[in-house]
């Protein structure tokens, strides 16, 4: 199987994570697709192939030579959790000349509306029927690994120790939770985990997730005067009372956010979800702060009916990066296919923002997929081609 017929394939699989659940992993449906790739590798004879029991399938490839670094490989399996992954329909778009892109009757895309388009003008790309995601974030990085360590066992070359590593629970900021370093024991690594390919990120947001809890107090409608308290307008209320141009659609390249995920209230009882980013780790524990200090604020004026639990997520990896050799590798492998190779900050964050500050420096490459978290997702199938060759060439530097 060719990369786009490994991606085709994997994209069929459910993999959804789910952020309200306690279980490892917080889907079982993950694992459907990690013993997959677990048999895949199997019959690719991959010299060691472990899945333990958090999900996480490890891979390792022997050295062919003693000079050359251990660099390891990590992709996820789940999809994010903003739109279906379930019964995905690709659509494949032949040499894509920069037309408005009709996934069905009611949703299209315009390369104006959609300005990745016209990075892939010439390209096949495959697309969504509009009804789910494409899960090109990050079954792209899935089948571009899977390409390789194929190409690399049959035809072998020149390399170190070679680990890769495909993880649960990523989009719910649990990917590396239970991610074991001992077992996977390497120099350096790169999530696959990206959009362009010319692209070596290693500035990432630090992240957190606070949930605020509104109690209120529930009376019958016709004898609630004086009584009466509604949670569901408190939380609007204090939404209102947030800053409104700190928002994600407000904000681009180092600016941080608050971001609300999701509301769900009644009379009785509402919770609101927030993400928070920012690039500075002090700006970050101030916006951390601030929703503290929101909280104390609605509290003296509502006889303490707020509380807010707040966890962080992971933080930006350029704090921790103390030894380059890793990113001037990648820049060098993405050069040698004709791009220029560019860093710029990234308004999110990967499994490898967590491994980097665990030590392991792990900076993030693209799929050749874009519009991540949507229907209007789509992957060119030149570039994830390529990017299949990038990764080869840092493996064979």
């Amino acid at each position: 199987m060719s990369v786009i017929d490994k991606f085709l394939k994997y994209v069929s699989f459910d993999t959804q994570s789910d952020e309200n659940s306690d279980c490892v992993p917080s889907t079982s449906k993950q694992l459907i697709l990690g013993k997959e790739l677990k048999e895949e590798c199997e019959k690719m004879n991959a010299d060691h192939v472990y899945m333990d029991s958090s999900g996480i399938v490890y891979v390792t490839i022997h050295a062919t030579c003693d000079n050359k670094p251990s660099i390891g490989f990590l992709a996820h399996m789940d999809t994010a959790t903003e739109i279906s992954g379930k019964d995905v329909k690709p659509q494949i778009i032949k040499n894509y000349q920069g037309q408005t892109i009709f996934l069905n009757d009611e949703y299209k895309m315009n390369p104006e509306e959609f300005k990745n388009l016209k990075k892939v003008i010439g390209d096949d790309l495959i697309v969504t029927d509009g009804t789910t995601l494409l899960g090109g974030d990050d079954k792209a990085g899935v089948a571009i690994l899977m390409q390789v360590m194929e190409d690399i066992i049959q035809n072998p070359v020149e390399h170190g120790k070679l680990m890769f590593a495909f993880t649960c629970d990523e989009e719910v900021g649990k990917g590396t939770d239970h991610f074991d370093l001992d077992r996977f024991n390497v120099d350096f690594a790169y999530t696959i985990d990206g959009a362009d390919i010319d692209q070596v990120d290693y500035e990432t947001f630090n992240a957190a997730h606070a949930k605020i809890s509104i109690h209120g107090t529930s009376i019958h409608p016709g004898e609630a005067k004086g009584r009466m308290v509604n949670a569901s307008l408190l939380a609007s209320e204090f939404m209102m009372n947030m800053p409104s141009i700190e928002t994600p659609q407000c904000t681009e390249n180092y600016e941080g956010f608050y971001h609300v995920t999701n509301v769900k209230s009644n009379v009785d009882l509402a919770t609101i979800d927030y993400i928070i980013r920012d690039h500075d780790l002090n700006t970050f524990e101030n916006r951390k702060q601030y929703m503290k200090k929101m909280v104390s604020y609605f509290n003296e004026k509502y006889g303490n009916r707020f509380t807010i639990e707040i966890e962080d997520q992971y933080y930006n990896m350029a704090n921790y990066i103390k030894d380059t050799t890793c990113i001037e590798k990648a820049k060098k492998a993405i050069d040698k296919e004709g791009y220029q190779s560019r860093s710029t900050p990234v308004r999110g964050g990967t499994d490898g923002a967590n491994l980097t500050k665990r030590g392991l420096p792990c900076p993030n490459l693209g799929t050749g997929s874009y519009n991540h978290h949507g229907r209007y997702e789509f992957a060119s199938i030149q570039q994830m081609e390529t990017m299949v060759r990038i990764v080869k060439n840092i493996i064979c530097d």
